[in-house]
């Protein structure tokens, strides 16, 4: 299907690895032209250049979303590079592993400053124009956890929640501006650093190195789906291209789970 989005400008943060670089290569493989954003030059060049090499459009943009003059000079040269931005992907966000015990007021508010106020800070620079224009696309990339919280790093999980909560409330905000607002929630995606955690783990659980043997004991042991396997980072980035596309005009404040059906999670 034609996705109808030739001429479309992007900006998909943290897009220099893992889930954002596929958003973006796939985004440009319909013919959208793209800025790809990261903290290191080199990575985002990486992605751009590859993209370029495919036959799309894309710039590298570095810069940091945790704070206000960060998120406007990144605002200002993706700008300046597309002259002008139709879709925003927030993909940008951090993890660190920490317990209830473990986790600090302190790592509660830096990742709240980098997963929820970073989106925030970009809607806020780029949402406005789109409004005037009549057209754009915002997309959050949330994660199961946001329902479906594990013990571990809670604070991470609620960041994700809020992600899914403002979403709706931004859509509200945009009713009949031709703008949609929609949150696309991943499962457990296999991305490099999600399996180095795996391989990690199967280290110290006995499980082998066989990736396939890793993934069936940490579905039987920690998130269990009815697909029976990891989600990948093309299939998180095929939801987000149509969310972006005038063949998703009717979707706005929803919530799109690509999580195989996770059935529930074990600690």
């Amino acid at each position: 299907m034609d996705m109808a989005l030739g001429g479309k400008r992007a900006l998909v943060t943290g897009s220099s690895m893992g889930i954002g670089e596929a958003i973006a290569r796939r985004l440009a493989g319909e013919g959208v032209a793209v800025v790809v954003h990261g903290r290191d030059a080199a990575e985002a060049e990486r992605v751009a250049a590859t993209i370029r090499t495919d036959g799309g459009s894309a710039t590298a943009v570095v810069g940091d979303v945790g704070n206000d003059d960060g998120a406007a000079d990144v605002a200002g040269k993706a700008i300046a590079a597309l002259g002008g931005v139709d879709i925003l992907v927030n993909n940008v966000g951090i993890l660190t592993f920490a317990t209830w015990a473990d986790a600090t007021p302190a790592m509660w508010a830096e990742l709240h400053n980098i997963n929820v106020l970073g989106a925030v800070r970009m809607i806020h620079q780029l949402v406005p124009a789109m409004r005037s224009a009549g057209w754009g696309r915002v997309v959050q990339i949330s994660s199961a956890e946001a329902s479906d919280p594990f013990a571990m790093f809670p604070h991470y999980a609620a960041t994700k929640a809020a992600l899914v909560n403002l979403t709706v409330s931004l859509a509200k905000d945009l009713t009949r501006t031709g703008v949609t607002a929609n949150t696309v929630t991943p499962g457990i995606i296999r991305t490099a650093g999600v399996e180095a955690f795996y391989r990690q783990m199967a280290a110290a659980r006995g499980w082998g190195d066989v990736w396939e043997e890793i993934e069936q004991h940490a579905l039987h042991e920690i998130l269990d789906n009815p697909v029976g396997r990891f989600g990948t980072r093309d299939e998180v980035a095929d939801t987000v291209v149509f969310l972006c596309s005038p063949r998703a005009a009717y979707i706005t404040a929803a919530d799109i789970r690509v999580d195989g059906g996770s059935t529930g999670s074990v600690n």
